[in-house]
């Protein structure tokens, strides 16, 4: 799996081996990357998804693209972030998309640029019909992130907002 560039991004798939060093709290790994974490990552919500991602990638030879990807800063390879798809596209062409960025380095558009190149390589995929999301009721930083993106409010359940963005034919 090739990574994914943006104007200021790379976007990296994450690896069997990278999941398991970041579940052992070894981050020394990411220097074999030439990679640098950011303050405050990999974060609380990261490491709870880190379970996750290892089993999706085990289930496959190699990253699909359909996991969770890290988002690095070009300009002094820093992970600001990660980002990705909560698996594989259901029968109906579905994926959940999930995104977040350290707090030093949100408000800069890093989000969206992140999200606009990986929505970009879902819909070059001709199995993906539509992308979903989520963002808490009171996260407004994230609301106005997906609907930037073009993502539309499809209800609310808890106090989570449902956002869908549809493949443009």
């Amino acid at each position: 799996m090739k990574k994914i560039i943006t104007n200021r991004l790379y976007l990296i798939p994450f690896t069997v081996e990278l999941c398991e060093e970041l579940l052992n709290n070894n981050i020394s790994i990411l220097a074999q990357y030439g990679l640098e974490p950011s303050l405050g990552w990999p974060d609380t919500d990261m490491v709870e998804t880190l379970p996750r991602i290892l089993i999706n990638l085990k289930k496959v030879p190699a990253p699909t693209g359909f996991e969770s990807w890290l988002i690095v800063n070009k300009e002094n390879n820093t992970i600001i972030g990660d980002i990705g798809f909560k698996g594989v596209p259901n029968i109906g062409g579905v994926i959940d998309i999930g995104y977040g960025v350290v707090v030093q380095e949100r408000q800069k558009g890093y989000a969206s640029e992140a999200a606009e190149g990986l929505i970009h390589w879902a819909f070059t995929q001709p199995y993906v019909k539509s992308i979903t999301a989520q963002s808490l009721t009171d996260n407004i930083g994230s609301a106005k992130t997906l609907e930037r993106l073009g993502f539309n409010r499809t209800g609310l359940l808890g106090n989570f907002i449902q956002w869908r963005l549809f493949k443009k034919i």
